[in-house]
């Protein structure tokens, strides 16, 4: 089954692979939100530099998410929540409560998956399409402008009250399953990501920001 959604990537792949790898590029997709609530403003104009900046302040976050996909498979959007984790410089955790217990961890280049009290784990290098998405997003939570361009064409629109970084992978293996990821917030803040698939379908996490466990 085709799983969207964060930063987690929220994000399909091909078949064979599509089951894990997405579930994985989902988490981080979805983690770019829970590192950005509370960062310092700058005085400086504001634009894509300074919102940069901005997120680049927070090193680590939780964030509780319900996301919403709309498959053009299905009747109805599937629904899921659960919380995020960021911890620079490299993990991001995922854990779904409902509509069934999951866990996904990013870190150091490898990713796992615990679903039905089994551990399956692959190396981001095995597949470059999913670690341009991943690395794009880690991009996002450093602040790192250069390799978030490397990764991604960038648009910001809005203002600093109410923006939307548009996302659109470069790579032509990511492109073809993800067309563009749009990533809304106010001021440091990140309010929501969506991901919208090649195929139709798309996908909606909403986050709001909790204190530390």
């Amino acid at each position: 089954m085709r799983t969207r959604g964060l930063v987690a990537a929220l994000i399909s792949m091909p078949a064979a692979l599509r089951r894990l790898p997405a579930r994985a590029a989902c988490a981080a997709a979805g983690i770019v939100a829970c590192v950005l609530a509370g960062a310092p403003a700058f005085a400086q104009p504001w634009g894509l530099q300074p919102l940069m900046h901005e997120l680049a302040a927070r090193k680590s976050g939780r964030a509780r998410f319900v996301e919403t996909k709309t498959l053009h498979m299905l009747d109805a959007p599937i629904r899921s929540s659960g919380t995020l984790r960021f911890a620079a410089p490299d993990y991001l955790e995922m854990r779904t409560v409902e509509p069934a217990p999951q866990r996904v961890v990013v870190q150091a280049g490898q990713v796992s998956l615990e679903l039905d009290g089994r551990t399956r784990s692959f190396s981001l290098d095995a597949h470059p399409e999913i670690a341009s998405l991943v690395d794009g997003i880690r991009s996002t939570l450093d602040g790192d402008l250069a390799g978030l361009r490397r990764e991604y064409i960038t648009r910001l629109r809005g203002s600093r009250r109410l923006w939307t970084l548009v996302l659109v992978p470069r790579q032509a293996a990511a492109r073809a399953q993800v067309s563009e990821i749009d990533v809304s917030g106010s001021g440091a803040s990140v309010l929501s990501i969506a991901v919208f698939e090649t195929d139709g379908d798309r996908s909606l996490m909403t986050l709001h920001e909790l204190g530390p466990p």
